[in-house]
């Protein structure tokens, strides 16, 4: 009988890839070439694993879901919304604590937005998870860099026309005031936006399946903050479908430690690690039920 094979892709945009020259972009207007935004080492190799498992072991697959981030240029996590005490600009990796925000070291630029932002704060360090990042202006709505590796998309529009299906999109991180790493929900969901809220669509999705294979990058942010918020909301049971592809996905540069934590965590939640290699067989073998 065909079990239900999954295969879901974190976030695989040019933005977090370390593309080499043949794939970067060009801006027709100021003519000139486009580089990813927050490039991830190793990331291009991983997705053309991700692409190639695909190609061979399309036919294996019942369904292929893609995350995708997604954001707004002013954006609580990127620079242009913040400025320092002495009106100088905040650069990107800086974090950003509500203490700190209190003390005024740092402010946001519209400073009638700052009760909000306190709150967010408050609300953020209080699950534990993360402190406020602030990132380079990544993923941008309309971009080149929100734009899907190339091979990837190339694989799976292969897949989509062989097999009559579709892959599913999942958009994350449109919501300009909360921080969206999980494909699951916000770090802070804001009470009138569903789109920041629990997605039980994909948990539904997930818990349906026999196995779901997770790549995508980083693994150090939005692959492990996906992974964590599944570990959360399926039955400690079921938690064993769920296979990390460690050679197709890397952490951020200098989260490496991060990286190595989630990996170690997960293994003891019971999930599985492999390479893309080791479950092609799998797929091949389900083709063929």
């Amino acid at each position: 009988m065909k079990k239900n094979l999954h295969l879901l892709v974190i976030d695989p945009q040019n933005d977090f890839c370390d593309l080499p020259q043949a794939y970067l972009g060009y801006d027709s207007q100021k003519k000139e070439k486009l580089f990813p935004a927050l490039a991830v080492p190793g990331a291009h190799a991983d997705m053309q694993r991700v692409a190639q498992l695909i190609k061979l072991g399309g036919a294996g697959l019942s369904a292929i879901s893609v995350t995708l981030d997604s954001h707004h240029h002013y954006d609580i996590a990127h620079p242009c919304f913040w400025i320092k005490k002495d009106q100088q600009p905040v650069f990107p990796f800086t974090v950003i604590s509500a203490a700190a925000v209190r003390k005024e070291d740092y402010l946001p630029r519209d400073r009638s937005a700052l009760p909000r932002v306190l709150a967010y704060l408050d609300a953020l360090e209080k699950n534990g998870r993360y402190q406020l990042m602030v990132w380079p202006v990544h993923c941008e709505i309309g971009s080149w860099g929100n734009n899907i590796h190339p091979d990837v998309r190339q694989a799976y529009n292969a897949w989509e026309e062989a097999y009559c299906k579709i892959v599913q999109k999942i958009y994350k991180g449109s919501n300009p005031w909360t921080e969206h790493y999980s494909a699951i929900m916000a770090e802070v969901p804001e009470e009138n936006d569903p789109h920041t809220q629990l997605n039980q669509r994909l948990i539904q999705t997930i818990h349906e399946a026999d196995t779901v294979y997770i790549a995508g990058e980083a693994s150090s942010h939005c692959v492990k903050a996906t992974t964590e918020h599944l570990i959360e909301h399926l039955e400690p049971a079921a938690l064993c479908k769920l296979v990390l592809l460690t050679d197709c996905m890397s952490p951020v540069s200098g989260f490496e430690a991060m990286h190595k934590q989630f990996i170690q965590n997960a293994l003891t939640r019971g999930l599985q690690i492999a390479n893309a290699g080791d479950v092609l067989p799998e797929l091949i073998a389900n083709s063929q039920s």
